[in-house]
């Protein structure tokens, strides 16, 4: 068993600056074409041959198939699985783990992350380095989740009714989702932009004779006046304090809704979910994750046009992926743990995305 590709995909109907082209998985098995029966040209007697109809035409071999076999009695174990799921998916292990993972997924969730972000997870006993599939060794697999297009929020209009809430409120809330999706996965926002920024001015400032050439994006500009004060502030802990207070004054006010989501995105994000040290260094990274979103202010404001820019080149280097933990199917505290760990993102990006749907109703 070489890969269990693609188990889940959420195709992105969003933002598609960014978009991975998914490479076809090699097929490792072998199959005979089926038979429709032998006839003889002589009159049947005792040693005719017979009919093939009914006997297995078809063989299936996966390379290390045991440790796929091992997951799904691991899924089996942990009461994952629903009954009857093996005689539906016909005996066979990889459509078997698909069913499992998509049904502890559900149809509502599949459903909202398939709107907003395209992710692929798969399972598989190897890691990708310098374009190749290097096995992972000592009978491990790898659940990972790759981002293939990022989501989009346009969280201006949500900033800007915040604040004539509350002053600060606004700020309050962007700051507070920022640092708690940090935490978990890849975003690209302002921080991001500004850098980009100051990347151009310094290439400018080392090419002077096509200096009046480059076309610098004013990111600092594209930013609300709320959260231009606060990028000024040095007392950058007593702000983290002074945001949470504001959110919990107003969290039964005419935008609870809202701030409960994101207390549930802080408290979630808290359980850290990095990349498993070992598969980044089997796997040979050459970039950090693409990101599951971007933020921006405005449609086509300065921190979408320095994504655009950036995102052409964000496909060509091999990128980690957005999670990934190793883990062996023999061992049942790291099987929870993988399984923890991918629902907990799973939890968290529903989280993101029902807040998302809602504040894109504000126009």
């Amino acid at each position: 068993m070489q890969r269990v590709s693609s188990i889940v995909t959420f195709d992105s109907r969003s933002h598609g600056s960014i978009r991975r082209q998914r490479q076809p998985t090699a097929r490792r098995a072998y199959r005979a074409s089926a038979s429709t029966g032998v006839a003889t040209l002589a009159p049947a007697f005792f040693q005719a041959l017979p009919a093939l109809d009914g006997v297995p035409t078809a063989y299936s071999h996966e390379f290390r198939a045991e440790l796929l076999y091992e997951l799904c009695a691991a899924l089996v174990r942990e009461g994952l699985t629903r009954p009857g799921t093996w005689e539906r998916c016909e005996g066979s292990s990889v459509a078997f783990a698909q069913r499992t993972i998509k049904e502890n997924i559900g149809e509502r969730r599949w459903n909202l992350l398939e709107r907003n972000v395209e992710y692929h997870l798969s399972v598989s006993d190897v890691a990708e380095r310098d374009g190749e599939d290097v096995s992972l060794g000592k009978g491990c697999l790898a659940v990972t989740i790759e981002c293939g297009s990022a989501g989009y929020l346009r969280i201006g209009p949500a900033i800007e009714a915040l604040e004539a809430e509350a002053a600060g409120l606004g700020a309050a809330f962007y700051w507070t989702l920022t640092y708690a999706l940090y935490r978990v996965m890849r975003i690209y926002n302002h921080d991001d932009a500004l850098q980009y920024e100051e990347q151009m001015r310094e290439y400018a400032e080392d090419d002077q004779e096509n200096r009046d050439q480059f076309e610098f994006p004013n990111v600092e500009k594209a930013l609300p006046e709320c959260l231009q004060r606060t990028l000024k502030r040095e007392d950058h802990c007593a702000f983290v304090r002074h945001a949470r207070r504001l959110l919990v004054e107003h969290r039964n006010g005419r935008f609870g809704s809202w701030i409960a989501k994101l207390r549930r995105i802080d408290v979630l994000s808290r359980f850290r979910l990095p990349i498993d040290p070992n598969f980044r260094e089997d796997g040979g990274y050459d970039s950090i994750p693409l990101p599951s979103l971007v933020v921006a202010f405005k449609d086509h404001d300065a921190i979408v046009a320095c994504f655009d820019e950036e995102s052409q080149h964000m496909l060509e280097v091999s990128a980690e992926p957005t999670l990934g933990v190793v883990f062996s199917p023999h061992k049942p505290e790291e099987v929870k743990n993988a399984i923890r760990v991918v629902r907990r993102f799973v939890a968290l990006n529903v989280e993101l995305f029902e807040l998302i749907e809602e504040l894109q109703k504000l126009r």
